[in-house]
């Protein structure tokens, strides 16, 4: 059948709020133009982040009840990490509450103010963690990733040539270590192709740099490898996921994503010596290395969504649905990141509103015009995020961006054409749209606290 349907019936249902323009507009002046204030009761759709947004399995549900609170040894601690090793086979494994926590540990260990951590593209929390040691965080993802325009199937990939030149002239002792995102989130929830993750690898052990994964979509990745990438058409997914993480010494992990549950995440790596120390410091900032400040029931409902995950059936509706709202935005004219990445979809600000200027931050004008059209939440991925540098000057991201990223196993059909039509909307009315600018931002991760305002005409 041509007709792809959600490989699941819906249990239990929660009621949307409708608004209306009016209504929203005084809402997101209330919040200072920025969609993270909002409250969400005030949003229609939420398309803010795919993290901790999935909704959970009858069998993750049923999983709760067996959660076992033990501060120490918890059976569900065991459950949760056979789970793990099964896709992910690293030696040692701590829990965390979150990705972020996962990474804080990690570089709060490994990096200094000499140091540099190359990565295919950062995303905001890791770039914000490995700055606030004092190390640089350097993007060097291959030139089509940079275009938003371009066709490439694995624009998330490594630029090889560009990653030893940076080698060489940085030196190997400031090097803690090499990160590769998959997906590529920042870049348009690109997939990184396992030919590249082997390169990547090689240039790693030639030079003795230990290579991390930022496995947030692992999954997902491994279902592009799986369409994409000659050779693999015939590989079950979770093949192909344990090939993915032979090749790397370690991992951090958001269970809010491809771990298909509400909280949770993981640092897991081979170096003893580093998991000694990241063990402390887990026990210091988070919880007991058992736990990680997660209770037992998340563990199991992490145990579950690991197993669920992988299931092709899942992964074919999941990339499939958002092919869907890509095709039609590409159908109706919308400037998109091409090809569609697993889990959202991109919008081109820049090209979308070519007269506001990357400094006037075309992604967040853009996001806010959403919802207010029609009570959408988007994130801008561009200047507002990524503009701002360490010594407090400011220049225009790589692109600029707005991210509308799809919870997993929430939204029907029907959601996404109401989306296809507010955004069509807007479109057609986009050269209405004006600049914005900061009015209040922290030195750090300003577009998650930041005030914003429409430029002065």
């Amino acid at each position: 059948m041509k007709t792809i349907i959600e490989p699941f019936r819906i249990k239990s249902v929660e009621p949307i709020r409708m608004t209306t323009r009016e209504e929203r507009e005084q809402c997101i002046r209330e919040a200072y133009y920025n969609l993270f204030t909002l409250q969400s009761d005030d949003v229609l759709i939420d398309l803010l982040t795919d993290s901790g947004t999935s909704s959970m399995s009858a069998r993750q549900w049923g999983a709760l009840m067996t959660g076992d609170e033990s501060y120490a040894g918890s059976p569900s601690f065991y459950r949760f990490k056979s789970a793990v090793k099964n896709l992910m086979p690293f030696k040692y494994l701590i829990p965390t509450h979150q990705g972020r926590a996962a990474e804080s540990i990690l570089f709060t260990v490994v990096a200094n103010e000499t140091h540099s951590i190359p990565n295919n593209t950062h995303f905001d929390t890791t770039r914000a963690n490995v700055e606030s040691q004092g190390a640089e965080a350097v993007d060097l993802v291959i030139e089509e990733g940079r275009n938003p325009e371009t066709e490439h199937p694995f624009k998330g990939n490594m630029d090889i040539a560009a990653l030893e030149r940076f080698i060489e002239e940085r030196g190997v002792e400031n090097i803690p270590l090499c990160m590769l995102t998959i997906t590529n989130n920042s870049g348009g929830g690109q997939p990184v192709s396992m030919e590249n993750i082997r390169q990547t690898r090689e240039v790693c052990d030639r030079y003795g740099i230990p290579l991390f994964i930022d496995a947030c979509r692992f999954a997902e990745n491994a279902w592009f490898i799986k369409m994409r990438e000659p050779g693999y058409q015939d590989t079950p997914v979770v093949d192909i996921v344990r090939e993915t993480f032979s090749y790397a010494d370690g991992c951090t992990m958001s269970a809010k994503k491809d771990g298909l549950a509400n909280i949770g995440g993981w640092l897991a790596m081979n170096n003893e010596e580093w998991a000694v120390e990241c063990r402390n410091r887990l026990i210091l900032t988070e919880g007991f290395s058992t736990y990680g400040g997660l209770s037992g029931r998340d563990l199991e409902a992490i145990a579950v969504g690991l197993e669920e995950v992988v299931d092709e059936d899942y992964l074919n509706y999941r990339i499939a649905s958002t092919q869907y709202v890509a095709t039609h935005f590409d159908e109706i004219g919308v400037p998109i990141m091409k090809p569609a990445g697993g889990h959202a979809v991109y919008i081109d600000a820049r090209r979308f509103l070519p007269h506001i200027p990357p400094l006037q931050y075309p992604g967040q004008s853009l996001a806010v015009e959403l919802y207010k059209e029609g009570g959408i939440r988007g994130c801008e991925i561009g200047t507002a995020m990524f503009g701002l540098r360490p010594d407090g000057k400011e220049e225009p991201a790589h692109m600029d961006l707005v991210r509308l990223a799809i919870p997993r196993r929430m939204y029907t059909q029907a959601h996404m054409d109401y989306v296809i039509e507010v955004v069509d909307q807007v479109f057609t009315n986009r050269e209405n749209l004006r600049g914005m600018k900061f009015v209040r931002q922290p030195k750090a991760l300003r577009h998650f606290t930041g005030r914003f305002d429409y430029v002065d005409h």
